[in-house]
């Protein structure tokens, strides 16, 4: 009976025999790690409860008992963790060596976990964050514990890296600046933080445009630390100051686009500068002052060439043809502004008039604008000689030997004297027997003009056959003796009526009576 006792664990020696026997029962060696408690199978088995048995495990993995407790961990985040059974995942009795973690690492959840693999993390291997020979529950899960050695900050801002940069690229930044008193707007925004953070000096960073752009400051302070006042932060030269409210002069045109240098050469912009145009422009303005200060009459804001006088409107005169071509100071000689120019062409061409101001100062009735000596648009047939036949290609200067051109004869014999077969003798009229269209195409109509047909041997003779006397007596006897005197071998017998027997045809032959 007391050997049944013994055995069945009522006193110690008993317990002592009955755990022997277990220990010689059980179905292999533990593993290393629990070598220590092989031979006291009540440390991980309770006989009279299964169930206890989660307990008995948790009272010795007191860590993984606390994340149970609080639901983290691999262990805290199971499903029904406090009821699940350690020996669902993990075997015992397979030798000192044996694996009683049951554990395909390639098929893991991570999320399961309280580091989540997102980004750039999920490319990693396990073993760059799980070392050799330590628990995968001791891998670090702080940014800093990794990426200590690429932390730019030297770890001035703290272990929290996640707070700016993203997991899938440590480049990636996503740093809030408006949380902070500066922030970043406009080309702040787009500059790299070390620009304005040198040195890993993050705190107590000044916050005044001076504080980084002094090197940049024109006026040198002279217009206070306030930069923000006139300038922008989109771009340092991007200037919001109201010149036009500020200054009473709006910049319009080319002046918007001007440096302030540009007038404000001294730098002290407190110094009043002129508002007319010459108080800058007076070295480009190629009038020198002639034309009085206000150059805007002329000249536009948008540029100084061209000019925007309207010669027609402004001057009431139009600029045509070459005029338009020409500069201001071709025709204002003057040194004055008021010089008064005469309209007519005269008023400035008197010097290269040919004519010497005979033929009057309405030089365009000859003359075209574009070109002076070239265009010629003179109609002769406006005058009282209209030019016809021949005398459309004459060459001017052959009639007007002068420049006068007025002073031209108008008669046919002051031009053609020369060529005046009859040497005057039938007068200056030429134009009652010649043509314009030839000298050689007279046409005289000598029974109309004298009352005698030249009929016969008459037809065929030279008019100067007849007309032998001196210049200016044409008018000859029209009966036959004035001229065959000689030829009357009647001796003037039968009178001077030789027609009655003689026919114009022959003066030798006789008409039959």
């Amino acid at each position: 009976m007391s050997l049944l006792i013994s055995i069945c664990g009522l006193s110690p020696w008993g317990q002592s025999r009955a755990a022997s026997l277990e220990t010689l029962l059980m179905p292999g060696k533990v593993t290393t790690a629990h070598a220590k408690i092989e031979a006291e199978c009540g440390k991980c088995h309770d006989r009279a409860n299964r169930p206890n048995q989660l307990n008995l495990c948790l009272d010795c993995h007191k860590p993984i008992a606390a994340d149970i407790r609080d639901r983290r961990g691999l262990h805290g985040r199971r499903d029904n963790a406090a009821d699940t059974q350690c020996s669902a995942c993990h075997t015992e009795h397979l030798g000192r060596e044996g694996q009683i973690v049951n554990l395909m690492a390639q098929q893991f959840d991570h999320a399961r976990t309280d580091f989540q693999l997102e980004g750039g993390h999920r490319q990693v291997a396990c073993t760059s964050c799980h070392k050799v020979g330590k628990k995968f529950s001791e891998a670090p899960g702080r940014c800093s514990d990794c990426h200590k050695s690429a932390d730019p900050h030297e770890g001035k801002l703290g272990t929290d890296c996640a707070a700016c940069h993203a997991t899938t690229r440590w480049s990636e930044v996503r740093y809030d600046h408006a949380q902070t008193r500066f922030p970043l707007q406009g080309h702040h925004a787009e500059i790299a933080c070390t620009a304005c953070h040198a040195g890993n000096h993050w705190k107590d960073t000044p916050m005044q445009c001076v504080s980084c752009h002094a090197t940049d400051d024109v006026h040198r302070t002279s217009r206070g630390i306030k930069c923000g006042d006139c300038h922008t932060q989109s771009a340092w030269d991007t200037a919001k100051f109201d010149h036009a409210k500020e200054t009473g002069f709006a910049l319009l045109g080319a002046h918007s686009r001007a440096t302030c240098q540009s007038c404000h050469v001294s730098g002290r912009y407190e110094d009043k500068l002129p508002k007319d145009c010459l108080g800058c422009h007076a070295a480009a303005d190629s009038h020198a002052g002639r034309l009085g200060v206000k150059c805007e009459s002329c000249h536009d804001s948008k540029a100084w060439k061209p000019a925007s006088f309207d010669h027609t409107r402004d001057g009431k005169y139009a600029l045509e043809g070459a005029h338009a071509r020409l500069a201001c100071h071709d025709c204002h000689t003057a040194a004055v502004a008021k010089q008064k120019l005469g309209k007519d062409c005269i008023g400035c061409h008197r010097a290269k008039d040919v004519h010497g101001g005979k033929l009057g100062r309405q030089c365009e009735s000859c003359h075209g604008i574009e070109r002076w000596k070239a265009d010629l648009r003179f109609d002769h047939d406006l005058t009282d000689y209209p030019l016809v036949g021949q005398h459309v290609v004459v060459p001017c200067e052959q009639c007007h030997t002068t420049r006068k051109y007025k002073d031209a004869a108008k008669g046919c014999i002051d031009c053609h004297a020369s060529t005046d077969i009859h040497k005057g003798g039938l007068g200056k009229d030429c134009a009652r027997c010649h043509s314009t269209n030839g000298w050689n195409l007279w046409e005289f109509d000598h029974e109309h003009e004298s009352g005698f047909a030249l009929t016969g041997a008459h037809g065929k003779l030279q008019c100067s056959a007849c007309h032998r006397q001196p210049a200016g007596q044409v008018k000859l006897g029209k009966d036959c003796a004035s001229c065959h005197t000689k030829d009357d071998i009647h001796l003037g017998q039968f009178g001077r009526q030789c027609s009655r027997c003689h026919s114009t045809i022959s003066f030798h032959r006789v008409r039959p009576q």
